[in-house]
């Protein structure tokens, strides 16, 4: 028996299950996942909604759609280049995003099948145990577009594949396969991909069956390395947000939409 939770979004839904294992389900059948303004804003605060639920003993983060979560909507991404005001309150929402997955005391698992891409490489990341399927693709597009490698990616991944194998693929934005995530490290699991949904289930339920001050108590004493970093996480997210303000992330956005290679104007006026 499930019980639904009030979201403000259709980008994702979350249901309550009567074992305490709480479903954030990503997409619909036949459509790739992405997060509008309304959807970003919902799924940052999510994290801290759920661990404050008495009902919710942990957290499955998986999908129904082509793949994991795409990342930003376009129309979001020219809201960033257009507004101020966009900018700083996507920066709010980003950075409730990464910390409050962080202080969930809830362990949090996620199942990334297909592309896992910008907010939705974040949630799959940040999650206390990553499955992927061997087939999925982890992709943090940043500098593809001209910004930054913020929010989650220019501290976490460093933290979990170590500094050489982050700085290659966010620099040139190279993707990871889940066979190749885990192993490097990036994730913490990898499946066939018929296996995965059943795997994390699986992991998610036996989690949400253990002892809640055990395991709450364990996963804030580890995250403790990741809140050391904050700052640093903070100085990216800074740096990608300032970055949608300049020539370069319009330029990346047009070269997306054209399906070219982008002509940098930054590197002539820096």
């Amino acid at each position: 028996m499930t019980a639904p939770f009030a979201v403000d979004t259709t980008d994702f839904r979350v249901e309550i299950g009567d074992d305490g294992l709480a479903e954030v389900i990503l997409g619909a059948p036949g459509t790739m996942p992405v997060t509008d303004a309304r959807g970003h804003a919902e799924i940052a605060r999510i994290w801290s909604r759920l661990d404050a639920h008495p009902g919710v003993r942990a957290i499955l983060v998986r999908s129904e759609g082509k793949g994991f979560c795409a990342g930003g909507h376009t129309d979001l991404v020219e809201d960033l280049l257009a507004s101020e005001a966009t900018r700083w309150r996507v920066l709010r929402e980003a950075r409730e995003l990464v910390q409050g997955m962080i202080d969930c005391d809830k362990p949090i698992v996620s199942a990334i099948h297909g592309a896992a891409v910008g907010a939705g490489a974040a949630v799959a990341l940040l999650a206390d145990v990553s499955v992927a399927a061997t087939t999925a693709k982890i992709i943090d597009g940043h500098t593809k577009l001209g910004v930054a490698a913020g929010d989650h990616a220019a501290v976490i991944w460093p933290f979990l594949c170590g500094v050489a194998k982050a700085k290659y693929h966010l620099l040139l934005c190279e993707t990871v396969s889940g066979a190749e995530a885990e192993r490097i490290g990036l994730v913490s699991l990898a499946v066939e991909p018929d296996a995965l949904q059943a795997t994390a289930r699986d992991i998610a339920q036996r989690l949400a069956a253990g002892s809640q001050t055990a395991l709450a108590a364990t996963k804030r004493t580890i995250n403790h390395s990741l809140r050391l970093l904050i700052p640093a996480f903070e100085a990216s997210l800074a740096h990608e947000i300032l970055g949608f303000a300049g020539a370069d992330a319009r330029e990346g956005l047009q070269a997306v939409k054209d399906k070219r290679a982008a002509a940098f104007p930054g590197a002539a006026t820096r």
